[in-house]
Protein backbone atom coordinates (compact mmCIF):
# COMPACT_ATOMS: atom_id res chain seq x y z
CA UNK A 1 0.00 0.00 0.00
CA UNK A 2 3.07 2.24 0.22
CA UNK A 3 6.01 2.34 -2.18
CA UNK A 4 9.12 4.52 -1.88
CA UNK A 5 10.61 5.52 -5.23
CA UNK A 6 14.18 6.85 -5.17
CA UNK A 7 16.12 8.77 -7.81
CA UNK A 8 19.13 11.03 -8.19
CA UNK A 9 22.11 8.75 -7.64
CA UNK A 10 25.10 8.65 -9.94
CA UNK A 11 28.81 9.28 -10.38
CA UNK A 12 30.32 12.54 -9.18
CA UNK A 13 33.84 13.86 -8.60
CA UNK A 14 35.12 14.64 -5.11
CA UNK A 15 33.83 18.03 -4.02
CA UNK A 16 30.77 17.74 -6.22
CA UNK A 17 27.07 17.64 -5.36
CA UNK A 18 24.05 15.41 -5.87
CA UNK A 19 20.43 15.60 -4.81
CA UNK A 20 18.51 12.42 -4.01
CA UNK A 21 14.72 12.24 -4.11
CA UNK A 22 12.32 9.83 -2.41
CA UNK A 23 8.68 9.87 -3.48
CA UNK A 24 6.10 8.08 -1.34
CA UNK A 25 3.39 6.47 -3.45
CA UNK A 26 0.45 5.62 -1.19
CA UNK A 27 -2.45 3.47 -2.40
CA UNK A 28 -4.05 2.80 0.99
CA UNK A 29 -5.95 5.23 3.17
CA UNK A 30 -5.14 6.97 6.43
CA UNK A 31 -1.33 6.83 6.22
CA UNK A 32 0.81 9.68 7.52
CA UNK A 33 4.60 9.95 7.63
CA UNK A 34 6.08 10.16 11.11
CA UNK A 35 9.75 10.09 10.06
CA UNK A 36 11.58 9.97 6.75
CA UNK A 37 15.29 9.25 6.60
CA UNK A 38 18.24 8.25 4.47
CA UNK A 39 20.64 5.42 5.27
CA UNK A 40 23.67 4.17 3.36
CA UNK A 41 25.60 0.92 3.10
CA UNK A 42 28.66 -0.39 1.27
CA UNK A 43 29.76 -4.05 1.07
CA UNK A 44 31.56 -5.03 4.26
CA UNK A 45 30.20 -2.06 6.18
CA UNK A 46 27.24 -1.66 8.49
CA UNK A 47 24.25 0.37 7.42
CA UNK A 48 24.45 3.84 8.93
CA UNK A 49 22.12 6.77 9.39
CA UNK A 50 22.74 9.67 7.03
CA UNK A 51 19.87 12.00 7.89
CA UNK A 52 16.23 11.98 8.98
CA UNK A 53 13.38 14.45 9.25
CA UNK A 54 10.17 14.31 11.27
CA UNK A 55 6.71 15.40 10.22
CA UNK A 56 7.24 18.61 12.18
CA UNK A 57 10.49 19.39 10.35
CA UNK A 58 13.05 18.45 13.00
CA UNK A 59 16.25 16.97 11.56
CA UNK A 60 19.11 14.71 12.65
CA UNK A 61 22.35 13.95 10.82
CA UNK A 62 25.05 11.36 11.04
CA UNK A 63 28.33 12.73 12.37
CA UNK A 64 30.18 12.06 9.12
CA UNK A 65 27.83 14.23 7.02
CA UNK A 66 27.06 17.14 9.34
CA UNK A 67 27.61 20.45 7.62
CA UNK A 68 27.66 18.88 4.16
CA UNK A 69 24.24 17.21 3.68
CA UNK A 70 20.77 18.69 4.08
CA UNK A 71 17.50 16.75 4.31
CA UNK A 72 14.19 18.37 3.39
CA UNK A 73 10.68 17.49 2.31
CA UNK A 74 7.81 18.62 0.10
CA UNK A 75 4.73 17.65 2.08
CA UNK A 76 2.34 18.45 -0.78
CA UNK A 77 4.08 15.85 -2.96
CA UNK A 78 4.93 13.35 -0.19
CA UNK A 79 8.54 13.58 -1.29
CA UNK A 80 11.80 13.82 0.64
CA UNK A 81 15.14 15.11 -0.57
CA UNK A 82 18.78 14.77 0.41
CA UNK A 83 21.09 17.51 -0.83
CA UNK A 84 24.67 16.22 -0.79
CA UNK A 85 27.49 18.77 -1.07
CA UNK A 86 31.28 18.56 -0.78
CA UNK A 87 31.14 14.86 -1.54
CA UNK A 88 34.05 12.64 -0.54
CA UNK A 89 35.11 9.17 -1.72
CA UNK A 90 34.01 7.82 1.67
CA UNK A 91 30.45 8.87 0.80
CA UNK A 92 30.36 6.14 -1.86
CA UNK A 93 27.55 3.73 -0.97
CA UNK A 94 24.06 2.57 -1.80
CA UNK A 95 21.65 5.09 -0.32
CA UNK A 96 18.27 3.88 0.93
CA UNK A 97 15.20 5.94 1.70
CA UNK A 98 13.30 4.91 4.82
CA UNK A 99 9.91 6.04 6.07
CA UNK A 100 7.88 5.20 9.16
CA UNK A 101 4.13 5.64 8.88
CA UNK A 102 1.27 5.77 11.28
CA UNK A 103 -2.22 4.88 10.08
CA UNK A 104 -5.44 6.35 11.35
CA UNK A 105 -7.40 3.75 13.29
CA UNK A 106 -4.40 1.46 13.84
CA UNK A 107 -2.00 1.36 16.75
CA UNK A 108 0.74 -0.24 14.62
CA UNK A 109 3.54 1.66 12.90
CA UNK A 110 4.64 0.69 9.41
CA UNK A 111 8.20 0.87 8.06
CA UNK A 112 9.06 0.97 4.36
CA UNK A 113 12.34 1.05 2.43
CA UNK A 114 13.23 2.23 -1.03
CA UNK A 115 15.11 0.07 -3.49
CA UNK A 116 18.37 1.98 -3.04
CA UNK A 117 20.32 4.25 -5.37
CA UNK A 118 24.07 4.05 -5.99
CA UNK A 119 26.22 7.08 -5.24
CA UNK A 120 29.84 6.86 -6.38
CA UNK A 121 32.35 9.62 -5.60
CA UNK A 122 35.49 9.19 -7.69
CA UNK A 123 37.78 11.20 -9.95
Amino acid sequence: QVQLVESGGGLVQPGGSLRLSCACVISGSGFSINVMGWYRQDPGKERELVARITSSGSTDYGDSVKGRFTISRDSAKNTGFLQMNSLKPDDTAVYYCNAIFGRRGFINLYEYWGQGTQVTVSS
